[in-house]
């Protein structure tokens, strides 16, 4: 076995997704293995380099796991040519910039999604990426989820017959940060600072409907927020002005229709942070992040309605369990390890800057929607 050192720009790993998720669960996961087997005898071993604003955060960081390369000069780790990967998980509204840069020094890009503020901006990216002829790719976890696998394997065995409809949940209460700290950063509840729960849940929906269903072509949404005032990480009070709860109606291709409810203003009554029931004719299904649970045409029962008797059936026991018939890794870890396979052994990958700008498109189209009311027709996008 022949081991290769691979460089990658880390930026943003400060923050919970960037540090849980993709440096611990990931990066530093594969190290624990023995580096990312690429099948031809090179073991490919992962080196990061951390990059960010606060040095200190980042040198605690370092210290906690023994990594030996810390930066906060983003220019400087760009301009080293021992850099092979550049990887984003900032906050939204550094990202394009950070990206463009990234790309113009030549680097592979693998980055959190949103890509970028607006469509245009999301294009540009794709575009420029294209021409400079790196390898690019977006994080589109949920499709790597036990529960969404499970169901997957469901849909290509033909196991719904025509898909009629989706039905999504998806939150948490999210504690406004007076008496309670929040569980998520205060910049998500700024629209200028690239906050709101379109922004960040749309381009999940967008890429899960598309690799299941099929595409999006019209969305009908209604934004909200619900929660008007919040407290900071100092404890200061701060307007909320960004939505914090959607609720999504999409057309996709085929005729399925899609609903699905975003809110962090809502207190969980179900088994798992988000469900996702699929209705066909043949079958359905319920999947979460994990479970996946099914009931066949065959084996559905005769419910009838009756409002004067207390219910008899206790209906969740009537659907069967989706067995895992398989070990499922982390969902991050498994599309890292695509993606630096996509790029040092020319392995396929399709989950793009192309397909992140579906996911910004459909969120600034869904917002527009809000705005005006109306439902509002998705065009395809290309290069």
């Amino acid at each position: 076995m022949t081991r290769k050192t691979v460089r990658i720009a880390m930026n943003g790993v400060t923050g919970r997704m960037g540090y849980r998720q993709h440096l611990v669960r990931s990066i530093l996961a594969l190290r624990e293995q023995g580096g990312l087997d690429l099948g031809d005898g090179t073991v490919l071993w992962p080196e990061p380099v951390l990059v960010g604003r606060r040095e200190h955060a980042l040198r605690e960081i370092a210290e906690r796991h023994g990594l030996d390369h810390v930066c906060t000069d983003l220019d400087a780790v760009l301009a080293d040519p021992a850099v092979d990967v550049y990887f984003d998980s900032q906050v939204t509204s550094a990202r394009e910039e950070a990206l463009t840069k990234a790309i113009a020094a030549g680097k592979h890009i693998y980055t959190e999604k949103p890509t970028a503020a607006g469509l245009d901006g999301a294009l540009a990216l794709a575009r420029l990426a294209r021409d400079r002829g790196v390898r690019h790719g977006v994080v589109q976890d949920k499709i790597f989820l036990p529960g969404l696998r499970k169901l997957k394997r469901l849909i290509d065995g033909g196991f719904f017959g025509r898909v009629l409809s989706v039905r999504g949940e998806f939150g948490y209460w999210v504690f406004e940060g007076d008496w309670q700290p929040a569980q998520r950063p205060s910049w998500n509840y700024r629209a200028e600072d690239g906050g709101g729960i379109v922004v960040d849940m749309f381009p999940h929906w967008e890429y899960v409907l598309h690799e299941l269903f099929g595409r999006v072509r019209s969305v009908q949404a209604l934004a909200a927020t619900h929660i008007p005032q919040r407290w900071d990480e100092q404890g200061k009070p701060y307007d909320a002005t960004a939505d914090d709860a959607a609720y999504g109606i999409f057309e996709l291709e085929g005729g399925t229709i899609a609903q699905i409810n975003s809110s962090w203003a809502v207190r969980v009554h179900r088994d798992e942070l988000v469900e996702f029931q699929v209705d066909g004719t043949e079958g359905s299904a319920v999947a979460g992040l994990r479970r996946c649970r099914a009931q066949h045409r065959g084996a559905t029962p005769k419910p009838v309605w009756n409002p004067d008797l207390p219910a008899t059936e206790v209906f969740r026991d009537q659907w069967q369990e989706v067995p895992d018939n398989a070990e499922f890794d982390n969902g991050f870890k498994a599309q890292w390890e695509l993606f630096l396979k996509h790029v040092y052994a020319d392995a396929p990958y399709h989950w793009d800057l192309l397909a992140g700008a579906r996911g910004v498109q459909l969120a600034e189209l869904g917002l527009k929607s809000s705005v005006e009311g109306r439902r509002i027709v998705v065009p395809e996008i290309a290069l």
